[in-house]
């Protein structure tokens, strides 16, 4: 379940939530605000909403970080998922293990294929100017070394500017630069450096907690254990208050 807190602003109520559908229950924090609201979790697998971009086989993805990626060459990467399976002594000829190749392949084209998205932003009217976080958002990524996945959550928070965002975008912008080939590191400050160029916000604060398979089911084979990683940015950095609150609503110690 995804925590969407806003904390107490002395110029008005957030805009930030886009529908007052999303919130499922409300419950005051300590001190009054800030305010919890439950939000569902909205998947890539679930039915297309306005915000997500359709695309066609073959399509290039126009993407809110301004890169095209191209979409996946089924054939040859069917092909080259037989090979090596036949190289690792797999008989591809069983009943059982035929469709394999294809089955690979429609695994990875699904991990590395994120749902492009537009940004919604509105304007700040109400003058905002406390902290917005998004506490545990689900992800799952794949470790370039190893093509294996790491899976976690990730707590996402602003100080915005004159620009709000959406919420259900900032789990949008998780899952989109999870879904390819990353490292935890990297994805961190994809992340924060995303809403940084977006809201142009007072500060950013990105924290993510995940267990990689890499670790836990090879090599040291430590499973259970956690890789965290943060990216403070602008004031959420620089002030020692602000970081404090943050550090503090996503769980970790200050």
């Amino acid at each position: 379940m995804v925590e969407a807190w806003t904390t107490r602003s002395t110029g008005g109520g957030s805009h930030a939530h886009e529908s007052d559908r999303d919130a499922r229950s409300y419950r005051p924090g300590k001190n009054g605000p800030p305010a919890v609201a439950n939000l569902p979790m909205r998947t890539p697998d679930a039915a297309p909403m306005s915000d997500v971009v359709e695309l066609r086989p073959g399509d290039r993805q126009s993407v809110p970080d301004g890169i095209d990626r191209p979409s996946v060459d089924r054939l040859r990467a069917e092909a080259a998922a037989r090979e090596l399976l036949e190289a690792l002594a797999v008989d591809v000829a069983d009943e059982s293990t035929r469709d394999t190749p294809r089955r690979l392949v429609d695994v990875y084209a699904e991990l590395l294929s994120p749902a492009p998205f537009n940004p919604t932003t509105f304007p700040n009217d109400g003058g905002y100017d406390e902290l917005v976080v998004a506490r545990a958002i689900p992800f799952h990524s794949l470790c370039e070394h190893h093509l294996l996945p790491f899976v976690g959550v990730a707590h996402v928070g602003y100080l915005p500017g004159e620009r709000i965002l959406g919420l259900s975008k900032l789990a949008r912008v998780v899952d989109y630069f999870a879904r390819s080939v990353q490292v935890q590191e990297r994805l961190t400050t994809q992340i924060a450096g995303w809403l940084e160029r977006e809201l142009r916000p007072k500060g950013v604060g990105v924290v993510l907690e995940a267990e990689h398979m890499c670790m836990s089911l090879r090599g040291v084979q430590k499973a259970g254990s956690s890789t965290v990683t943060s990216a403070l940015y602008g004031t959420v950095r620089d002030d020692q208050r602000t970081r404090g609150e943050f550090l503090a609503l996503t769980g970790r110690p200050v």
